[in-house]
Order: structure tokens, then sequence, then C-alpha cells
């Protein structure tokens, strides 16, 4: 397998050169997130990347992680990298000063948990899930909590689970069982719950869990939830963990991937009841959850980027240097030399390209939400983060088991031997369509909640923005523009027709929405690159126009990347506008029998 290398300087690019620290610079608070304070945090959350976390990766994989008398062992090398990880300062980057945190813009801290990500994706789960227990808290814990969880889940010295599902359950929350019992000042939890990642170890000194439990006089359904923070050890009155709560791992799950992440069956008090301490207010644990389950969402998103670059780091690697096959004048070339091999590796690179600008414009988005001085920026912030997290979840995870078989695929019948290491690439994705919401979810989503309740109020914000791009394309000369411009276009005035149909026609024909939604995320994801991608060539034009001698390899590579894209991946969204008008009206024709 080959090293890991972190791509700084595509990350470099997205953040200066395309103008988003810029803009990050302009919000409370960030005016000394300087560019050179950025290349220095880049760069060493490479070498961390690179020299901790990438070694651990593939023997993490191969080992696994067990349990043995309730006590669960994670790989070698995972304690001792987690460890460093926390010395460093590096689970404490997005998160509030108050509680030990530095603070920095979640735009940046996006881009190095990209390096995490791709490194180590097993090892990385476990800040991951840290992320969204720590915001559940920060927006709806009580002053006590957050002072006594807070500091610790912060600098990562205790991590945090999300504990939602239960084996009858799946997707459908309104199906849990787990109780809570009022007893004085807190709750007696019993229940238990299944894919629990990071569940149990031994890596961190507590593990703050975040449960959905039933009160005793709750109603049923969703509206009947409530969340509870239940600590695997009880805090002492002095803060520091004490007495071992009621919960134990009871296994953990063999997996078709991430195997060095241990995800865990967890049971919650089978000697009396595991004390829990409600969160908030009594049943109203799901709109809570969904404080979590957005951030996870962006963040699954973002995994889903970062295995497409890691596969894609290894399939160009071994293309450039196995030979085999005549092309051109080469009687043995490299494999890279032949037409077919080479669009799928530029398949690859060109979605990574659009995905890492596209995550990162809308976690400059989720920054202004949080941060900007203007009410009205706030809360047109927040609808554009809510509109594209389904698109980033869904898009970026279906793309990622499509693209890492790809990159299997380049490898030939060596990329189905697993010493090769790709295909624990394609391994590992495919858990990401599934967890923090099924991808049929994200479109439902996407077109139910983020369309048709507002409707369609941020979509045609959005769409009035890339058209506004498509003008201002037209002043930019050259062949490959053009092209771009020409192709982009077209999809972004079927994407409008797309968003249109949908308003008009699901009101009345709720099959319309369930049959087309999942095509209607694609378009909008393959749309949304293609404007990352337009905009990073015009800047490498500009810049290639104002220094003919500067980078130039680099940024006509870029160029070529969003012209490929154009005129290979935009083109599929007239055809899934097809696939949306037409394909839903036979879906209540066809029997169980013809399934």
């Amino acid at each position: 397998m080959i090293p890991y290398a972190a791509p700084i300087r595509d990350l470099q690019f997205v953040l200066k050169d395309m103008g988003l620290l810029e803009q990050v610079m302009q919000l409370p608070g960030c005016g000394e997130v300087t560019p050179d304070l950025v290349d220095a945090i880049l760069e060493e959350a490479g070498k961390f990347a690179s020299e901790q976390l990438a070694p651990i990766n593939y023997s993490g994989d191969k080992q696994g992680a067990s349990i043995e008398n309730g006590v669960v062992r994670v790989p070698d090398g995972y304690t001792e990298a987690y460890h460093a990880f926390v010395e460093g300062g590096w689970n404490s980057v997005p998160f509030e000063a108050e509680y030990g945190g530095q603070e920095l813009p979640w735009t940046i801290a996006t881009a190095v948990t990209e390096m995490w990500q791709s490194a180590n994706m097993a090892w990385a789960l476990c800040p991951l899930l840290n992320q969204g227990a720590v915001e559940a808290l920060q927006v709806h814990g009580t002053p006590e909590q957050q002072a006594a969880y807070l500091p610790k889940m912060i600098s990562g010295e205790w991590s945090g689970t999300m504990n939602l599902t239960e084996p009858q359950a799946g997707s459908d929350l309104s199906l849990i069982k787990t109780r809570a019992k009022r007893d004085g000042d807190h709750y007696r939890i019993q229940g238990m719950k299944i894919f629990i990642t990071y569940g149990e170890h031994e890596m961190a000194e507590n593990i703050i869990h975040l449960v959905l439990a039933r009160c005793e006089d709750a109603p049923e359904g969703v509206r009947g939830i409530s969340l509870f923070v239940v600590p695997k050890y009880i805090l002492k009155d002095d803060g520091t963990p004490g007495e071992r709560n009621d919960l134990r791992c009871v296994s953990i799950e063999h997996k078709t991937g991430i195997n060095g992440s241990p995800t865990c069956v967890m049971s919650y008090g089978d000697n009396g009841g595991a004390i829990g301490y409600l969160v908030g207010e009594e049943n109203r644990g799901l709109e809570y959850m969904f404080t979590m389950m957005n951030n996870a969402r962006l963040a699954v998103g973002l995994q889903g980027l970062s295995i497409i670059e890691r596969s894609y780091q290894q399939a160009r690697s071994y293309a450039l240097d196995r030979k085999q096959g005549r092309a051109g004048d080469k009687k043995l070339a490299p494999i890279a030399d032949h037409a077919d091999v080479r669009r799928m590796l530029m398949t690859m690179r060109s979605h990574a390209e659009a995905m890492r600008g596209l995550v990162l414009e809308t976690m400059l988005a989720l920054d202004q939400q949080k941060r900007h001085h203007d009410e009205s920026w706030r809360l047109w912030s927040e609808r554009r983060v809510g509109l594209l997290t389904p698109v980033i979840k869904g898009w970026f995870t279906d793309m990622a088991v499509e693209l890492t078989s790809m990159g299997v695929q380049i490898h030939g019948g060596m990329g189905f031997i697993e010493e090769t290491g790709i295909a624990q690439h394609f391994r590992d994705s495919r858990i990401l369509p599934i967890y923090e919401g099924t991808n049929g979810i994200q479109a439902m989503d996407l077109v139910g909640r983020k369309l048709l309740r507002d409707e369609g109020k941020a979509a045609q914000e959005y769409l009035d923005e890339v058209h506004i791009l498509i003008t201002a394309l037209n002043d930019v000369e050259g062949d490959d523009m053009a092209v771009i411009r020409k192709r982009f276009a077209i999809a972004v005035d079927t994407l409008e027709d797309a968003t249109e149909w949908l308003l008009d026609t699901a009101k009345d024909n709720p099959d319309a929405v369930g049959g087309s939604a999942a095509y209607y995320l694609r378009a909008f994801g393959i749309t949304a690159g293609g404007a990352v991608l337009a905009r990073a060539a015009r800047t490498c034009l500009e810049k290639l126009a104002q220094d003919p001698q500067g980078d130039t390899e680099f940024l006509k590579a870029k160029i070529a990347t969003a012209r490929f894209y154009a005129e290979n991946i935009l083109p599929q969204v007239p055809a899934l506008f097809i696939a949306m008008e037409g394909g839903w009206q036979t879906l209540r024709t066809i029997s169980d029998d013809a399934l």
C-alpha cells in the first residue's frame, strides 16, 4: 500500500486562491485566522495524518477490534495515536474557548478532518462521534452538564457517542423501547442499543454516551423520545470519573469494513438501571438528536470525499507504475496511458476536487450561520447549510462506493487481492450511504423538508446564485471555459426544471417524491460540483493570465479536471431529470412478484 499524501496544496487552493479564507477572516473572532496560520495547521495536520494514522490503517483493518471478558480492545497503535492526537490539541480545534477549545472556524477544522478520515477512517470515527455529542451538549445541555462534561470531551480526554437505534427500530426511531425512570435528580436507563461506534474502548478515561429513551409516561412515537447523558463512569463530586455505571458492551459487530472501529451492542441497566441525566426537556429528544445528526451527516459526507481521495491516490500510483499492453508508440506502457484507465482516474479526481470545494463552501456558510453579525445573513446561511447537508451526505457517499470500486477496477485482478490494500477503501466506504440516515432518507429530506416545505426558497436562492456565475463566466475567454460554461449552463437549467417539476408534481403525487428524490439529489450534487469546478477553472485562468510563469502545471491540471467533469459528468443531469419525470409512475404498477 502506498503512503498517504495529504492534499495540502489542493486544500490551500480552495481556501486561499478561491477566496474562502478571506471570507472567513471577515467573521467576528476570525481575524487572526491568517493564511500563514492556516498553512501551518495544514502542514502539521498532514504530518500527523501521514505519519501517525495512515501507517496503522491497513494493519488495523487486518487485526480489527475485539472483545474479551467484556473488555473491548482496539488494534495495535490506535491508543497511542489517540493519545498523541489529544496531546497535540487536535480534538479541540473547532470548539468553544470557554471550555478549552481553540474556536477555529469549521471551515478550517473540516480541511483538517479530511486528512484524518483519509488516513484512517476506522480510527477517525472516534473523534467524529465525539464531535456530534459535544455539539449537542453545547446547544441543549444545562450549564451544569456543560461544565461537567465539555472540557474533557473537547480536549479528547473523554470521548462521546450517539446511542440512537435498537434491534427492532432501524431508521424508525419511533419504535425505540429503551426506558428512563425518574429517580431523584437523575433517571434509571434500561434497554439495548445497537451500532454504537466506539461504544466501549480504553483509549479515553471516560465515555459519555448520549442515549435516546422514553420516560415512564411519554407518548408513543417520536414525540415521546428524550435524550440523556449516560457516562461510563459516574462523576465524583470533584468531577473525576468514579464508580462504573450500569452499562456494558455485550458484543461487537463483525463488519464488512471499518474493522478497526468497535461497533458495539450496548446494554443499559442490567443491574437496576444505568444512571442518566436528562438533556433539556422530556420528550424533546428527537429535536436535540438532530443537532447531533446534522453535524454527523456533514462529517459522514466528508468521509465520502476522504475515502475517494485515498483510493484515488493509490489507484493513480498503481496505474503509473503497472505496465501492460500497447499505448501509442509504447510497446509496453503504464496502464495510465490507456484511455479507459485515464477516464476512471479522472472521474475519481474530478469528483474529489468538486466535493472538496463544495463541502468547504458549505462549512463557510456554517461559520457564517454561527458567527455573522447580521441576522438576515445568518438565516440565509442556515438555509444554505440545510439545503446542502443531504446533498453532501447523500451524493458524496453514494459516489464513494462507486469510485472506490473504480479504484479496485483500475488494479484489475490485483484489486481483488486483499494484500494490495485497495479493497479496504471499497469495504470501508460501504457503510457511508447507510449510517446517520440512509441515503434514501437524505433524498427524502432534500425534497420533502428542504424543497417542498419552504416552497423552493432555499433551492431558488442557490439556482439564482449559479445563474449569476454563468453570466460571469461569459467574460472569461478561451476554449476550455467555453466548453465548461456551455455544459454547466445546461445542467443548471435542467436542475431548475427538475426543481419546478417537483414543486408542481409532488404535492399531489407522493410517489413522485419517493420515486424521484434520489435522482434529484444526485442531479443537485453533480450540478453543485460543476459550479465549484467552474469557479476553480475561472480562478486558474485568471492566475495564469496574471503570472504565466507561476504554478502553471498545477493550474492547468485544475482546468483540465474542470473540463473533464463538464464533458463527462455534467451531461448526466438531463438523463436524471428524464428518469425523474417518468420512472416513478410505474412503481405502483409493479407487483411484489415482479420485484
